[in-house]
């Protein structure tokens, strides 16, 4: 009796502040090796900083292909565009593999939950992922993009939808979208309706208007919500990158617009634009609760919801 009182009374005290960090940066484009290593560095500059959990990109692990048409258009594919697809499949990763294996050391090193966009191949099929890795280098969640957009579908497969979990981590509960997939209110709920705490938010999507949807989202998940994107220059890329019209190397290819947003829909770091940055916040996992003591989208509020429509 007196341990399940200890056990209650642990549950009811406040729960620690968590501190977060979102990693704006660039990888080293179709060159692995190299990315890892700009992973692993920035990574310690994020946990230097306190941070328990490390956002990154999506595609950072190697590249996010801006402005390549890889030789395609309809009805008709070059012989360049496909060595372009070879080269951007021979830097991508397996997963399990290799690669992962050097991520989980990364996390292990720094004791953070490292979140990080990959393109992972599977036989001769590319997908856009989001792995999480826990803080002892465990692979606790790998979600593949359900819906590339536009033209992200030539070199990227389809995932299915099954691997959308929210996960326990030190720093609370986790779970993410990628990109285009935060537009999706079905695949929005399924993370509402497992609890997610620490929604994260990998995009490539550099507009300001974006950040509006981060604020929306935290609003409506009551969850805190992190966005990472790349911040590219020209010279980020290969030499013979085909990105027509751009030949400064200084060039930006993508402006970037981290941000974190707690769930009252305040942004509380970021966004930043045309410069790399590691933001980073400290959160209170109170607000969590405290936000939905109006609107729980996912509990009350989804009741009220019910009624209203004769349900």
């Amino acid at each position: 009796m007196a341990a399940a009182i200890a056990a209650a009374a642990a549950a009811a005290r406040p729960c620690p502040p968590v501190t977060v960090a979102v990693v704006q940066a660039a990888p080293v484009s179709f060159d692995l090796p190299r990315t890892l290593e700009t992973v692993a560095a920035r990574t310690a500059e994020a946990a230097a900083r306190g941070a328990q959990l490390v956002l990154f990109p999506e595609a950072f692990v190697s590249a996010y292909p801006r402005g390549i048409s890889f030789g395609a258009v309809v009805g008709h594919r070059t012989e360049a565009g496909r060595a372009w697809f070879q080269r951007y499949w021979a830097s991508s990763i397996t997963v399990p593999g290799p690669a992962v294996d050097a991520l989980g050391a990364i996390a292990a090193r720094h004791a953070v939950t490292l979140a990080i966009g990959v393109i992972e191949r599977d036989g001769g099929t590319l997908y856009c992922v989001l792995l999480v890795l826990g803080p002892d280098g465990t692979l606790l969640a790998k979600h593949r993009k359900v819906m590339p957009t536009a033209s992200e579908r030539l070199v990227w497969g389809y995932g299915d939808g099954t691997d959308l979990a929210v996960v326990d981590t030190p720093a609370g509960r986790v779970g993410g979208a990628i990109c285009w997939e935060n537009y999706m209110p079905l695949l929005r709920h399924r993370l509402y309706a497992q609890g997610v705490e620490l929604y994260l938010a990998p995009t490539a999507d550099a507009r300001e208007r974006w950040v509006a949807s981060m604020r929306h989202i935290a609003l409506e998940g009551r969850c805190y919500v992190l966005s990472a994107n790349q911040c590219t220059r020209r010279r980020d890329y290969p030499d013979d990158y085909p990105l027509e019209g751009v030949t400064d190397p200084d060039a930006l290819v993508s402006r970037g617009g981290s941000c974190i947003v707690d769930p009252a829909g305040e942004v509380i770091a970021g966004p930043v634009y045309d410069a790399e940055a590691v933001l980073v916040a400290t959160l209170d996992p109170g607000a969590l609760v405290r936000g939905k003591f109006d609107f729980d989208a996912v509990g009350h509020y989804a009741l009220v919801e019910r009624h209203a429509c004769g349900g």
